[in-house]
């Protein structure tokens, strides 16, 4: 294994996910590897029908940190919606071939978290590893494109010749059908519970924190607002650390209610907020989306070992931490409140139970060996 394509869901960014971790990790372990990490095409057009500033791709470009010269990032542009570009995942396609061949790597490994990358699959015969995150199949989608998932997903199970899960709900439903093997997240223990300054934007006061991208699949925004407004009558605030994707009429509410959205912050920045928050929350809808992940926050959580409470969904209602509580959301305000009273400064607790990335990359190695000899074989 010396070459890897990553279609990923996420940018190679400052807010490390999953994969950012997994390759790092596999970076670190194999320095023969070199690895071209696709991010999600630019949408020039959505962007426009979003009021944002339209946004193109990037070519090919090296990342110094964590492996300087293995390590590139490219991304894509769509230049016009699949309704009236019947060949734009074919276009797609085509030029992560090209930025693959660009660098050399004309029969590399391919990881794809996008299911709508099953066109590069497809075309290139390319050894696909397919790492399921989430099961978009169950997310809150319009029909048309809960149908274009279900098509690609199922073209993908087929084309793969191994599958990776993060979660036991997502080993039940795509285990159905095949072989698939479960690899959950993790967390930097080491980095987690070494004491890290308090944050200057931090507010003074008590705080409840939530670490995680704020988006409509995953928050409860109304539970969010009572939250809010509970934490600031007992002297504290509600703060939000991570990507806001809920949209402006939702952050009107929450920001009114007295919640600090304070947006993204970089991975090495987080354990700060975590270790100086007094409570830390998990104010999630519980769906079938939600039922399939497997929250990197549950690993970051535990192993600063604060307080938690946590509304009853995958991954918290689970875990046997005396730490944890597990709150429908008619207590949950109050449950917060109750923690933030007895809550203890840090780093009282430290010594949460982790589950170390380093594990993670193991497991994840393990499967792309695997690929990479059945191609040989």
């Amino acid at each position: 294994m010396t070459d890897l394509v990553v279609l990923s869901l996420e940018r190679w960014d400052q807010v490390w996910r999953r994969n950012q971790h997994l390759v790092a990790g596999l970076l670190r372990t194999d320095p023969e590897l070199r690895v071209l990490f696709v991010e999600p095409a630019a949408d020039p057009v959505h962007d426009l029908s979003s009021r944002r500033r339209p946004a193109t791709g990037q070519r090919v470009t090296e990342v110094g940190d964590p492996a300087a010269g293995r390590l590139w990032t490219y991304r894509p542009t769509k230049w016009l919606p699949r309704r009236f570009d019947a060949r734009a995942d074919e276009r797609l396609a085509a030029g992560v071939v090209h930025a693959a061949r660009s660098l050399g790597m004309e029969h590399p490994l391919l990881w794809i978290n996008d299911p709508g990358a099953v066109e590069l699959a497809e075309r290139t015969g390319w050894p696909t590893l397919y790492d399921v995150t989430d099961d978009w199949l169950a997310a809150d989608r319009s029909e048309g494109e809960r149908a274009r998932a279900a098509a690609t997903e199922a073209r993908l199970l087929e084309v793969a010749r191994e599958v990776v899960v993060c979660s036991p709900e997502l080993e039940r439903r795509k285990g159905a059908t095949r072989t698939v093997t479960l690899i959950p997240n993790g967390v930097d223990a080491a980095a987690y519970r070494r004491p890290a300054p308090r944050p200057a934007d931090l507010p003074a006061g008590r705080t409840a924190l939530y670490l995680g991208t704020a988006h409509p699949d995953r928050i409860d925004v109304d539970l969010c607002e009572a939250t809010a407004r509970a934490v600031a009558a007992a002297g504290g605030t509600l703060v939000l650390v991570g990507p806001n994707l809920l949209g402006g009429a939702a952050t009107a509410r929450l920001e009114a209610a007295g919640a600090m959205l304070l947006g993204p912050r970089p991975s090495a920045a987080v354990v700060g907020y975590l270790q100086h928050a007094d409570v830390l929350v998990v104010p999630h809808v519980v769906t079938p989306f939600t039922d399939s992940l497997d929250p990197i926050k549950l690993y970051e959580y535990q192993a600063v070992g604060r307080p938690v409470v946590s509304t009853p969904v995958a991954g918290f209602r689970d875990v046997a931490d005396s730490r944890v509580t597990v709150a429908e959301a008619a207590s949950f305000p109050g449950e917060v409140v109750a923690a933030l009273e007895s809550a203890r400064p840090f780093p009282d607790g430290a010594d949460g139970p982790a589950s170390d990335w380093s594990e993670r990359v193991a497991a994840m190695r393990a499967v792309l060996k695997r690929l990479a000899t059945f191609d040989t074989a």
